[in-house]
């Protein structure tokens, strides 16, 4: 999944857009006037239509003769794309299930990866898991490194699965751990050591035990899960479009 990098002026339109799309703003069906658009962004036409190919590349607009650019239904969307996740997250609607159904597809998606990775990982990978553990359980009470170590982690796991698809799932844990840190792992805030449910994933992984590494994981998501189906707090946005 491509990630758009939204940079510069055309960056900002892309996002201005596809957050009113998630809202709501534009509901499915309603078409965009691009001549409205021009002068509110400030920006030209052509900057408009090459932020609305984006938008259509994510199944979230398109276009037609006659009928020009209009929202597409939300079983068009990638909802997969990391922006439309991140859009989902700030959008923050009351029926938007974003957050539980990252949970529910990290209990399908991570102890298997874990099984797998047992069977498959390579020296080099293990190595690898071992450096982010290490630097995981260093972080102590440090929420950035805690976090960033973390998501290395887990990122690894998959990577260790040597399946292509599970790796191309890394946006699904990412959103999913960048939501969790943001609940739980905060200054201030209590939370359990997670250090020895991650040690146990290692060592099973490392002992090459895909019963155990599969059992670990699952054991390691149960307080993830239930901060994910939380809920998380409101983004800090500076500039409402």
């Amino acid at each position: 999944m491509a990630v758009y990098p939204g940079r510069g002026l055309h960056g900002e339109v892309v996002s201005a857009l596809g957050l009113r799309i998630i809202r709501s703003d534009y509901p499915p069906g309603s078409v965009i006037d691009i001549d409205a658009l021009e002068p509110e962004f400030g920006v030209s036409k052509t900057v408009i239509r090459e932020a609305l190919k984006v938008l259509g590349a994510k199944g979230l607009v398109d276009s037609r003769p006659k009928r020009g650019t209009f929202v597409r239904e939300r079983d068009a969307w990638s909802l997969l794309d990391s922006d439309v996740m991140m859009w989902r997250r700030e959008a923050r609607r009351e029926d938007d299930r974003l957050l539980a159904d990252l949970a529910e597809l990290r209990d399908a998606i991570e102890p298997a990866a874990a099984r797998l990775a047992s069977l498959r990982r390579t020296d080099a990978d293990l190595e690898a898991l071992e450096s982010a553990f290490d630097a995981f359980a260093a972080a102590g009470r440090d929420v950035d490194q805690l976090a960033a170590a973390d998501l290395e982690f887990h990122l690894l796991l998959l990577k260790a699965t040597h399946n292509e698809l599970y790796a191309r799932l890394d946006m699904v844990v990412t959103h999913a751990l960048e939501a969790r840190n943001r609940i739980q792992h905060h200054p201030g805030a209590g939370w359990m050591d997670p250090v020895p449910d991650h040690q146990a994933v290692l060592d099973a992984v490392r002992a090459a035990d895909p019963g155990a590494a599969e059992a670990a994981m699952r054991f390691a998501l149960r307080d993830s899960d239930e901060d994910l189906r939380s809920g998380e707090p409101p983004f800090e946005v500076e500039h409402q479009v």
